[in-house]
């Protein structure tokens, strides 16, 4: 996956790591737990006019998310997928760098986007758009009131929301974690998905190349046993390529990771070798976010009927939506929950 807004973005570690390819339809009945920040930005990235510019209702207001959680969303319920929206709540300490670098990327990339535009390069502003969405609480706040009007269970985690969303699926709430980010495996997350939130066709950045992205899963027993490594292992290769809490090694990629730790058994042994004075912070304090993370164990799910009204209040005469576009969306949450009390029917008589 390549790095957003200029900086890293979760571990790297793709290539020692084996994805199957799956189709949505193949995922019916399912409840997935899905990291709601990294969705959102998804959206927000996507979601855009040609010139860059975000989709905005008649008072200005930013809807790119509000667009991609409502259709997406629908698609995933209409196809008998029950998805669990997760939220983040505080980072670890160490991730204060990672969220500033975050930040700073941010604004660099909107006044490359300002001056693109002004120059009248319209492809280029576009990339450097795609940069700079940002989101206020105001934007979460109202990504949460539309996912009870539709009647989608969301939860608020106390830390990482990837991290939440994996103790959902070691707990059997949900079957699988969806994220871009492979963090998910190294918090324990038994399953995988990727690209839940962005199939279809993608242009590759900085390119005139269209690639088409599919759904993948990674089941996390089955990388351990292909590596022949225990997930306190995957850690220390996370810790050592580097996470959203540390910078990594210079020079260590993922194979470089995994011949570390399969010959001196722990990242402790390996700092006592040759790579003591070589992080930047402690990869014990990096290791213990993941194998001890901060998650709530009192969250409570929450999923209810759509109403559609509602949903038409807050999207068309609140946002401006197109009432008949709205209106299919609705349509497909209905026939989701059809699907889903069906799916229920066939494992009560199956």
């Amino acid at each position: 996956m390549k790095p957003i807004f200029g900086v890293r973005v979760g571990v790297q570690f793709g290539d020692i790591v084996s994805k199957q390819g799956i189709e949505l339809e193949q995922l019916r009945g399912r409840t997935i737990a899905i990291d709601a920040m990294n969705s959102l930005y998804q959206f927000l990235a996507i979601i855009r006019q040609r010139g860059g510019e975000l989709l905005r209702d008649s008072k200005g207001r930013i809807t790119s998310h509000l667009s991609g959680l409502f259709y997406r969303t629908s698609n995933l319920v209409e196809l008998g997928i029950q998805p669990i929206y997760v939220y983040d709540g505080e980072p670890p300490k160490l991730k204060r760098r990672t969220v500033e670098e975050r930040r700073v990327m941010r604004k660099e990339a909107a006044e490359g986007w300002a001056a693109a535009v002004e120059a009248g390069k319209m492809d280029e502003a576009r990339k450097f758009a795609q940069r700079s969405g940002q989101f206020s609480d105001e934007m979460i706040s109202e990504s949460k009131a539309l996912l009870d009007r539709m009647g989608v269970a969301w939860v608020q985690a106390s830390g990482e929301g990837e991290a939440q969303a994996a103790y959902l699926a070691q707990r059997g709430d949900s079957w699988a974690a969806a994220s871009q980010d492979f963090d998910s495996l190294l918090f324990g997350a038994p399953i995988l998905i990727r690209n839940l939130a962005i199939t279809g066709r993608r242009k590759l950045p900085g390119k005139d190349v269209f690639v088409e992205v599919t759904p993948e899963v990674i089941e996390l027993q089955k990388v351990l046993d292909e590596l022949q490594i225990t997930r306190e292992q995957l850690v220390d290769i996370g810790v050592l390529i580097g996470t959203d809490y540390n910078e990594g090694i210079k020079g260590i990629g993922p194979k470089k990771a995994l011949e570390l730790v399969k010959k001196y058994g722990t990242i402790k042994e390996i700092m006592q070798t040759e790579l003591g004075d070589k992080f930047e912070v402690d990869p014990l304090e990096v290791r213990e976010i993941f194998l001890e993370p901060n998650v709530s164990k009192n969250y409570k799910l929450r999923w209810g009927e759509p109403d559609p009204k509602k949903i038409i209040e807050f999207l068309c005469e609140g946002h401006d939506f197109s009432e008949s576009r709205v209106q299919t969306g609705i349509e497909r949450l209905l026939k989701g929950l059809r699907e889903r009390k069906q799916v229920k029917l066939e494992q009560w008589f199956g």
